[in-house]
């Protein structure tokens, strides 16, 4: 679940604050009678740049933004699968693509878009140091956007 708030400071450029919250598990990492599940939640922020399309009530735009994600979990829950930093709010930088549909009622836009983002709060660390891995978060949402 992601809710975002934005100011549009031209018909093209908007600034964006944004929360959410993702639930996951460790079910890949470990056999299901020690597998557990967890909230991942985050906050930041970011640009919003937005062009219409050939028809009038469409457009397209490119999003970037910064923040940061951690997992809700107990203390050191995660250390044992390589994930120290995990816990703690880490930086996540990522952007994505969409497409806005406008109503009848020019303050209501259908929205579908995917993007990924690099949350480095969530590198795996190795015994010897960082593993050098990248984690990729990718998502693909539908949305209502309403503007005033």
């Amino acid at each position: 679940m992601r809710a975002a708030l934005g100011y549009e400071f031209l018909r093209w450029l908007s600034l964006l604050a944004e929360s959410e919250l993702a639930f996951t598990d460790t079910s890949q990492s470990q056999d299901p009678s020690h597998s557990r599940a967890f909230p991942i939640w985050g906050i930041g922020g970011g640009l919003r740049f937005t062009a219409r399309l050939g028809a009038p009530r469409l457009a397209g735009f490119v999003e970037g933004d910064v923040g940061a994600l951690a997992a809700a979990v107990p203390h050191n829950a995660l250390t044992s699968l390589g994930f120290r930093a995990a816990e703690t709010l880490g930086l996540a930088v990522g952007g994505r693509l969409g497409v806005a549909w406008y109503q009848v009622d020019p303050h209501l836009a259908l929205t579908a878009q995917a993007g990924s983002r690099a949350a480095l709060g969530f590198s795996r660390v190795a015994a010897a140091g960082n593993s050098g891995d990248v984690p990729l978060m990718w998502d693909v949402a539908a949305g209502l956007r309403y503007a005033f």
